[in-house]
């Protein structure tokens, strides 16, 4: 049974679910499923979404919050379903969710949250699953919430769940984002798609040593989901020519959020300051490493 419920107020841990952004982003083919090929780099940022968990013995997953998302398209309560089916029986909980990340902005708030109910309950009801078959589960889910699961920076290929560790700087970023959802379904479907060929693996990324730096990515990789999103939603095309006064921004996924390398965070902060009505935005560090890979260990 699933249901929207109010709460108990019971002394609870909070679960971080972080964004991420894509430093450049490649369309490689097109599977017989209809999935997509990519080649992307993801970084996680220390902003995002949080999440908390009251365990319950009634076995029922229910949820503390509505934005407006049906109960059957939530993947925080699709991924605790999921994962229910490894738990006893009487495994239950009500999760509550603080929302930061905006929906259809390409910074995998969704997945991120979906990824973060996965490792929560997997510790919280004793289920014992290894990193691997959470992010096969993850999946089932979304391309995006392997790379949550696996926890650290990376290259990826496939749909985006093969996954190869990389050692990025951590630069501030400004994000900036439009107030608008941006369909990923609409944009992976557009006729002005084409794929290009498989780019060699960066050679920098294949020695875990060394750092790679940002320069080095953006002279090395687009996203070349950029100017289809920039045709058909002028706010995020506006958004970028905004930004590309301090800097050389890009956008992240299939938008609508789109970002800048900064110095310093005082340096985001400034511009935030002056940014277009009507936009959101935020500053925060690059990372390597997600917060709950850390508190593992």
């Amino acid at each position: 049974m699933v249901a929207i419920v109010n709460s108990p107020t019971l002394s609870r841990l909070v679960w971080p679910a972080p964004a991420k952004i894509n430093l450049m982003l490649h369309v490689v083919g097109k599977r017989s499923d209809g999935y997509h090929e990519l080649q992307t780099v993801f970084q996680f940022l220390d902003y995002g979404d949080e999440l908390t968990f009251d365990i319950t013995q009634d076995g029922e997953v229910r949820r503390n919050y509505d934005f407006g998302f049906s109960v059957e398209s939530d993947l925080c309560l699709r991924a605790a379903l999921l994962l229910k089916q490894f738990a006893a029986d009487d495994c239950g909980v009500i999760i509550d969710l603080l929302k930061r990340l905006p929906m259809g902005g390409g910074l995998g708030g969704g997945s991120s949250d979906a990824a973060t109910v996965l490792i929560a309950l997997n510790q919280l009801w004793n289920v014992g699953l290894t990193r691997d078959k959470l992010a096969e589960l993850g999946l089932q889910l979304g391309a995006d919430v392997p790379v949550f699961i696996y926890g650290r920076a990376a290259w990826a290929e496939g749909v985006g769940e093969q996954l190869s560790a990389i050692n990025l700087r951590q630069p501030w970023y400004l994000v900036l984002n439009p107030n608008i959802s941006v369909s990923t379904a609409q944009i992976f479907s557009n006729k002005h798609l084409t794929a290009t060929p498989h780019m060699k693996k960066i050679r920098a990324l294949e020695k875990d040593a060394e750092i790679v730096s940002i320069d080095a990515l953006f002279s090395q990789g687009v996203n070349q989901l950029e100017p289809i999103v920039r045709a058909e939603y002028p706010e995020v095309n506006y958004l970028l020519e905004w930004l590309s006064q301090y800097g050389s921004p890009r956008m992240s996924g299939s938008g609508g959020s789109v970002f800048l390398p900064l110095d310093s965070q005082q340096q985001g902060l400034d511009i935030l300051a002056n940014k277009p009505r009507n936009s959101l935005g935020f500053v925060a560090k690059g990372m390597n490493f997600h917060p709950l890979l850390i508190e593992e260990g």
